[in-house]
C-alpha cells in the first residue's frame, strides 16, 4: 500500500558530506512527522532527526551542527543532509513516516533502509 523508498548513502571520508532522500508513495492522505534513524552493527536503532508537517525539527545531541533534515510536503519526500561526516556516523540509515493512508487509517512505515559508510 505505502512505499518508502530512499536513496543518496554510499562511501564517504571523514569531513565529507552525503544527501539522502526517502520518497512516500501509495494510497496516501497525508503525512505527519518523517524521520531518519540509524542502526550501527552490535547498536539499537536511534533516531538522528525528525521533522514534522510544519516544519518543526528534532536531532540527535551526537549530529546536531551537522545534519540538516527538510521535506517537501507536495512530493512526500524528506532529505537528510549529511556534513562533517565521522566515521561514528557509519550505520544503515532508515526512513520513517507517520501517516494517515486514503482509508483515514493512521499508521508507521519504515524505508528498507540505506547503508553509509565514512571511511578513509
Amino acid at each position: 500500500q505505502v512505499q518508502l523508498v530512499e536513496s543518496g548513502g554510499g562511501l564517504v571520508q571523514p569531513g565529507g558530506s552525503l544527501r539522502l532522500s526517502c520518497a512516500a508513495s501509495g494510497s496516501i492522505f497525508s503525512i505527519n512527522a518523517m524521520g531518519w534513524y540509524r542502526q550501527a552493527p552490535g547498536k539499537q536503532r536511534e533516531l538522528v532527526a525528525a521533522i514534522t508537517r510544519g516544519g518543526s525539527t528534532n536531532y540527535a545531541d551526537s549530529v546536531k551542527g551537522r545534519f540538516t533534515i527538510s521535506r517537501e510536503n507536495a512530493k512526500n519526500t524528506v532529505y537528510l543532509q549529511m556534513n562533517s561526516l565521522k566515521p561514528e556516523d557509519t550505520a544503515v540509515y532508515y526512513c520513517n513516516a507517520d501517516l494517515f493512508l486514503a482509508s483515514n487509517k493512521r499508521n508507521f512505515y519504515w524505508g528498507q533502509g540505506t547503508q553509509v559508510t565514512v571511511s578513509s
